[in-house]
């Protein structure tokens, strides 16, 4: 009886290098705590891919979830990016995932509330549901409104995602056109209160300067 001989692991266009760095962020927290340790680009000049987040050391939301959606891909998950879709605000872009049944989020941001969550909750409502007290805008407005399907980044293998050089607007541009799923019915919205100022106060902690007034529908400025 022939032996069966396993395939190698895709390298998605990586060197051993990098994708050995991928490989030794996991468990997912790890992952996290990697993107918490880069700089933060308040500019938001770039829509970088996993390979210059390495080189650049620089993140933002949307290039933050690339990386993490990369790492994961590598460590055996799909790429799953989520979108969250705000009013009087900017989207959020979550790396997800699930273990046992159970879905997590990786996700880098200039608000200390809208990053890791544990891989705890049963469905996708549940792991959205987990960010609307800390996604709020700077005149205390609690924001979320909507959230997307998850989408699978192999959908853009033919972009070089994990690898390009050049900025990947392709992405953003996709997930702010699909259509988003209601959170919250309207007579619910009509009846949120302000963010308390401890929790407004404690979501700030560590945000980079310049504070702008956030503007709505991009997903590359929201953090």
């Amino acid at each position: 009886m022939r032996e069966r001989v396993k395939k190698p692991p895709r390298d998605f266009g990586l060197t051993r290098r990098e994708r050995r760095l991928l490989l030794g962020l996991n468990p997912p927290w790890r992952i996290q705590k990697f993107l918490d340790g880069l700089d933060y680009d308040v500019a938001g000049a770039g829509c970088r891919s996993p390979r210059r987040v390495l080189r650049e050391r620089t993140v933002q939301c949307m290039d933050g979830a690339l990386f993490a959606a990369a790492a994961l891909r590598v460590q055996g998950h799909p790429p799953l990016l989520l979108d969250l879709e705000a009013v009087y605000d900017d989207d959020h872009v979550l790396a997800i995932f699930r273990q046992h049944g159970c879905w997590g989020a990786i996700a880098r941001s200039n608000y200390s509330g809208l990053r890791f969550r544990e891989p705890i909750h049963p469905t996708i409502r549940s792991l959205v549901l987990s960010y609307f007290e800390s996604y709020f805008n700077l005149r205390r407005q609690k924001t979320l409104r909507r959230y997307s399907r998850p989408v699978n980044l192999s959908r853009f293998d033919a972009l070089d995602w994990m690898t390009r050089e050049e900025d990947l607007w392709e992405i953003p541009d996709y997930l702010a056109g699909i259509p988003h799923v209601r959170l919250l019915p309207p007579r619910v919205e009509k009846r949120l209160s302000p963010v308390d100022r401890r929790m407004f106060e404690a979501g700030l902690v560590g945000r980079r300067s310049p504070v702008l007034q956030p503007r709505r529908r991009d997903p590359t400025k929201r953090g």
